[in-house]
């Protein structure tokens, strides 16, 4: 069995932690990769593994899993690695509410005895892609979690028209508006007032972002659909976002978001589950008069 290991960035709190990760899978019979940037945060800080090298831009061939070491923003990240390749991202919680993280540190020896054994359930997780009439986003046009607009810094308020399927929905007045997957709908859009969605719902999310309009809410609309945007404001340009990354738009650009042509797959244990998981990250009963 072959694994890679990937990370976004490694605070100085974690040398321990995954020190004590590499140490446990190094005792296994898995046979251990690190990518490169990963191993040059790491370098003099942690033991490093009898591990192969993987170098940036090297093709994902042969490996069975991506292990990923950190929170679910390293996991977003990882998803630009694996692309269409279909192998199963495993997230270790190195940060804080890892939703997409779900496996903490504490649980590595049973992560390994699963991978071992063929236990590890997969989620097959809708995903994105943007396409738009200038070039955005050329590396990695597709998003796991959310597309955004957004104003620059202290600017006034932007117009968001918004039309699905070519059919005109509405002009949103706000300092933004979030185009979620079930996946990504525990995230900023969740923030944001947006609903909760199972991640195996076929759908996605509008979320505006501080609307002007009272009456405004959030929509949920079938995945199947081709949703479009313009944008206008008193500032020359605007953020617009996939995930993690960043991009800067004018009200030139005419944008289109629609569901990705290939998914993402997340391993995770029997153990846990969503549910599960949104009871133990959302403090879901846990107040003092249930007790």
């Amino acid at each position: 069995m072959e694994v890679l290991f990937f990370a976004r960035k490694v605070s100085e709190s974690n040398y321990g932690a995954i020190g004590e990760i590499f140490d446990k899978f190094g005792q296994s019979d898995i046979n251990i990769s690190i990518y490169a940037p990963l191993l040059s945060q790491l370098h003099g800080h942690v033991p490093l593994p009898n591990a192969k090298i993987l170098e940036s831009g090297e093709p994902l061939d042969g490996f069975d899993y991506l292990i990923v070491l950190g929170g679910d923003g390293s996991i977003l990240d990882a998803t630009v690695l694996v692309k269409d390749s279909g192998i199963p991202i495993i997230g270790i919680n190195l940060g804080r509410l890892g939703f997409l993280a779900s496996i903490e540190k504490s649980m590595v020896d049973e992560v390994i005895m699963a991978m071992l054994h063929g236990t590890l359930s997969f989620e097959e997780r809708t995903m994105l892609s943007i396409t738009s009439n200038f070039p955005i986003f050329a590396n990695a046009n597709f998003a796991l979690n959310d597309f955004t607009i957004l104003k620059r810094d202290t600017s006034s308020m932007i117009n968001i028209h918004t039309f699905i399927n070519g059919d005109y929905l509405t002009t949103y007045w706000a300092d933004g508006l979030i185009l979620a997957t079930p996946t990504g709908s525990t995230a900023y859009s969740l923030s944001c007032g947006g609903p909760i969605m199972f991640p195996s719902t076929d759908s996605f999310v509008i979320t505006p972002v501080a609307p002007h309009n009272l009456n405004v809410r959030p929509l949920i609309i079938p995945d199947s659909a081709v949703v479009s945007f313009q944008v206008e404001g008193r500032s020359d340009n605007f953020l617009c976002t996939l995930d993690t990354r960043m991009e800067m738009i004018t009200s030139a650009h005419e944008i289109a978001i629609k569901k990705n042509d290939f998914s993402v797959k997340l391993a995770r244990l029997n153990s846990s589950s969503f549910l599960r998981g949104l009871r133990e990250k959302l403090a879901w009963g846990k107040d003092q008069r249930n007790f």
